[in-house]
């Protein structure tokens, strides 16, 4: 009941920035957070940063200050500028939203984009 979408991703060099965005959109009453994970090959899906409906935001150590996480609670939209991108940060990234449903019993919802690929190479 609750479509979540990605986009953004691509190729990228060493050092470079690129902005990805995520949607959320369909039978939505509130949502509680919204955020960003990632997973290479091989790894296990990571939390890259996440921001809640107030403001609140976590990031993964590894991005700490090089990403950043944003929010319109209007579109119930995401954004996450990553700068100074590195070949390590090469991954699918997901995004994930949280809260309740529209329906009699504000039933919690918890859903997944189908990710969009990050590549940083030369």
């Amino acid at each position: 009941q609750v479509r979540v979408v990605e986009s953004g991703g691509g190729l990228v060099q060493p050092g470079g920035s690129l902005r990805l965005s995520c949607a959320a959109s369909g039978n939505i009453f509130s949502i509680s957070g919204m955020g960003w994970y990632r997973q290479a090959p091989g790894n296990e899906r990571e939390l890259v940063a996440f921001i809640t409906s107030g403001g609140s935001t976590n990031y993964g150590d590894s991005v700490k200050g090089r990403f950043t996480i944003s929010r319109d609670n209007a579109q119930n939209t995401v954004y996450l500028q990553m700068n100074s991108l590195k070949p390590e940060d090469s991954a699918v990234y997901y995004c994930k939203a949280g809260g309740r449903l529209r329906n009699y019993n504000r039933s919690v919802f918890d859903s997944w984009g189908q990710g969009t690929q990050v590549t940083v190479s030369a």
